[in-house]
Formats: structure tokens, C-alpha cells, sequence
């Protein structure tokens, strides 16, 4: 199974003695290998254990992805921020815990 890891897992696994067989994507491969490990890490968080240092951990990993994705499509991280404060004004956020149900 091929899968984006980290810029330093290689480096890590030759050091333990392992022979990672790796590559390199870049452009548009990159930007869908970055969607696709932001959806792994999500459901890694999803199913993370309710302590929070275990959604710390996962949540990092998130973060960073999502970071990885804001600089691969060359976006501007103030104008990301500024969006997301529009839409938290205009829609609100995720602190009151309305849960819609469905019929």
C-alpha cells in the first residue's frame, strides 16, 4: 500500500535498519495525496480514544496536513484565516453542539 508519510519517515526507518522502497510526487499528485491524507488522519482522529492527549496527537497530525495543503496550492494563510472568520460570523462554529436530525 502507497501512502504519503511525513518529509523524515524514510530517514527514521533507514536508521532502524529498514529499506524503505519510496518515492516522490509533486504537483498534482501531491495536492490528491495531500486530500487523501487528510481524510487518513481525520478518521485517525476520529477514532483516537477520548483522552485528550490522544486527539492532541491526532489533531496534529491534521494540523499539519492541512498546513502541507495551504502551502501545495500556494494559498495565502491571512486570507485562509479571514475566510474562516467570515464564515464563523455569517455561520457560526461548533461550540454549541447542535446536532441535526434527520427524518
Amino acid at each position: 500500500m502507497s501512502k504519503l508519510v511525513r518529509d523524515r519517515i524514510p530517514e527514521i526507518m533507514r536508521r532502524e535498519g529498514k529499506t524503505p522502497d519510496v518515492g516522490r510526487v509533486t504537483g498534482e499528485r501531491l495536492r490528491e495525496a495531500l486530500k487523501d491524507k487528510l481524510v487518513e488522519e481525520a478518521l485517525e482522529l476520529r477514532a483516537a480514544a477520548s483522552a485528550a492527549a490522544d486527539v492532541r496527537a491526532e489533531l496534529v497530525d491534521v494540523l499539519e496536513v492541512a498546513d502541507a495543503i495551504v502551502d501545495a496550492y500556494g494559498l495565502d494563510r491571512a486570507e485562509i484565516e479571514e475566510l474562516k472568520k467570515k464564515k464563523h460570523a455569517e455561520r457560526g462554529g461548533f461550540k454549541e453542539g447542535y446536532y441535526l436530525k434527520t427524518s
